[in-house]
């Protein structure tokens, strides 16, 4: 579980890098070519991703994901209202932020998710895909925790009718000591 983000950043690293890496291993990269792929990236910077800047759409994406990530509610009410719309990149704008919302939210973004992840630009889509796993993760978890806590109640109601039917049954042995007590004594004075 631990390896999943780790491995998510090594897949955005790669995919980002790929830009910067010569096209023969041995071969020195050219200046020009090196300032021309690091002005891009550094020139990324839409607030809102899209899918049409090509050179900034990883950067731009998992530069959203991680301010949906920190952003609070006021920030995440605002950014779903900019975000309206059925364009496709607007409603996987909108998943991911809201799939950094409450647990009511996360249905909605998986939704979005799972609807508009085949249009996404191929580039981009393992990210928005390991973005809707970890969703889909935390949402089985929730289930599972809520499962745990209704067992654990269904538990603590058994024990509470036990020690309830173990107090009742104690007071029924202690009427019948003392009935037996009662015919003991009159079998004696008899």
């Amino acid at each position: 579980m631990r390896l999943r983000p780790l491995l998510a950043c090594a897949s955005v690293l790669w995919l980002a890098g790929c830009e910067l890496l010569p096209q023969s291993p041995f071969a020195q990269p050219s200046r020009p070519a090196l300032s021309a792929a690091a002005s891009a990236v550094s020139g990324c910077h839409a607030e809102v991703p899209g899918f049409d800047d090509e050179a900034c759409l990883l950067h731009d994406w998992v530069a959203f994901g991680l301010v949906s990530q920190r952003g609070d509610r006021v920030w995440r009410d605002g950014m779903l209202t900019r975000l309206q719309g059925s364009a496709n990149e607007r409603r996987l704008a909108r998943a991911v932020a809201l799939a950094w919302g409450n647990e009511r939210e996360w249905d909605q973004a998986s939704e979005l998710f799972k609807a508009d992840l085949a249009a996404a630009p191929v580039e981009l889509q393992p990210l928005l895909r390991y973005w809707l796993n970890e969703l889909e993760g935390r949402r089985a978890m929730v289930g599972r925790l809520e499962r745990t806590r209704g067992e654990l109640a269904a538990a603590e109601n058994r024990r509470a009718a036990l020690e309830e039917e173990n107090a009742d049954l104690a007071e029924k042995l202690e009427a019948l000591t003392a009935i037996e007590q009662s015919i003991n004594l009159r079998q004696q004075t008899e």
